[in-house]
């Protein structure tokens, strides 16, 4: 593990958010603002917000601000002229921005583009707090391997992943029979699959719990965010993908739970806010205050469980699927579905066209096992060939 200042201790902790300017990023500095002292900024980065970034770069003073999108670094610079910030732009800055010497890192970049800079922070042994699906879906055995040899230390952000965390006994692996994923099953839980065919992308990232970007509410409301948890999970914690259970909850209240071979279930609750999660993160070993409401259990007054419609939700089968048949399938899997979503969100597809077009790019996708960096980018960029294509032929 790396050596690390646990917020409260003598010297600030030196903390980098990979994704500022994302919901998850947004809700650290939050937390930030609320611990004064505790915590210096080493970098923020974002992809293509540039006036969110640099008004969060002038109120922390980071050592390092980065752009994503190359084409914006001028408006970056110019927004952060004369102050002492270094200012970057695209990929390459990216990881550099990653390998500063922070001693926790929030690695919140959406999507496949946050790979590389994770990988980077967890190469020199950083603690990686890990809110990006994609680096253990897409290279989950890479992933692992490198945490290994550096001795980085990674820590789940994902509420559902958290609250597994918290809950698994590691001294006791043998003890544990299942984990329970909990889902809140999104905004078509209860609509029949006609009604979803007809869905549009403002009702589909309306999530009812959960204040997310466009791409993850998505994700929720065909359940693939599920399926890619699942695949996080079998990494994340020492048990085969066979006793990872999905169970719907819409309300969001249990976050996940785990079942112990003496009969007990062990499960972690909260109301529906990023702040706790992170705040567990941040703080860990410890715990710190956060600003998150507490849960009142007279006022929730039911708890309801359900277990998911897989003909409705194929996401959560194609996920399995993807993980079973391991080697590049969900670097398929996932860069399949980030095509499908931004042609729904464009309009160019319709709902149940999203999870047409993985089934599709999975069936002919790129095979072979996934060894590198650079195996995960040209499966990356073979399988979003393919999935584009996939697309065009079903646009409306």
């Amino acid at each position: 593990m790396a050596v690390t200042l646990q917020a409260g201790e003598a010297a600030p902790r030196r903390v980098s958010i990979l994704g500022s300017t994302g919901s998850v990023g947004c809700n650290t500095i939050d937390l930030l603002r609320r611990a004064p002292g505790t915590f210096t900024v080493e970098a923020l980065t974002a992809h293509r917000n540039v006036e969110l970034l640099a008004s969060q770069a002038l109120e922390l003073q980071p050592a390092m601000a980065v752009i994503g999108e190359p084409s914006l670094h001028g408006a970056l610079k110019e927004a952060l002229a004369g102050t002492n910030i270094a200012v970057g732009a695209g990929p390459d800055a990216l990881v550099e921005a990653a390998g500063l010497p922070a001693d926790w890192v929030m690695a919140a970049i959406v999507g496949a583009a946050g790979l590389a800079p994770t990988l980077a922070a967890v190469r020199r042994g950083a603690t990686v707090a890990l809110a990006n699906k994609e680096c253990l879906v897409c290279a989950g055995p890479l992933m692992m391997a490198e945490i290994e040899r550096s001795s980085a230390t990674l820590l789940p952000v994902d509420s559902e992943h958290s609250a597994i965390f918290q809950v698994f006994d590691f001294d006791n692996v043998d003890a544990v029979e299942r984990v329970i994923l909990t889902a809140s099953g999104g905004p078509f839980l209860n609509l029949e699959i006609g009604a979803m065919a007809k869905v549009t992308p403002k009702q589909a990232v309306a999530h009812p719990n959960w204040d997310m970007g466009d791409k993850i509410s998505i994700d929720s409301a065909t359940m693939m965010n599920k399926g890619l948890e699942v695949i996080e999970a079998s990494y994340l914690f020492p048990i085969p993908e066979d006793r990872i259970e999905v169970l719907i909850h819409p309300q969001s209240v249990v976050h996940s739970l785990v079942g112990y071979s003496d009969g007990s279930v062990l499960a972690q609750l909260g109301v529906p806010d990023m702040r706790t999660p992170i705040a567990y993160a941040l703080a860990w070993p410890r715990r710190q205050g956060s600003p998150a409401a507490r849960l009142d259990l007279a006022e929730v007054g039911a708890l309801t469980f359900e277990a998911p419609d897989l003909e409705r939700f194929p996401a959560l089968r194609l996920a399995r699927e993807a993980l079973k048949t391991g080697q590049a399938a969900p670097t398929v899997l996932n860069a399949a579905n980030e095509i499908a979503v931004q042609g729904f969100l464009a309009g160019e597809i319709g709902f149940l066209d999203i999870m047409r077009v993985v089934t599709e790019a999975l069936e002919k996708g790129p095979a072979g096992q996934i060894a590198s960096i650079e195996d995960v980018t040209e499966v990356d960029s073979e399988a979003r060939r393919i999935a584009t294509e996939v697309l065009a032929s079903k646009r409306a």
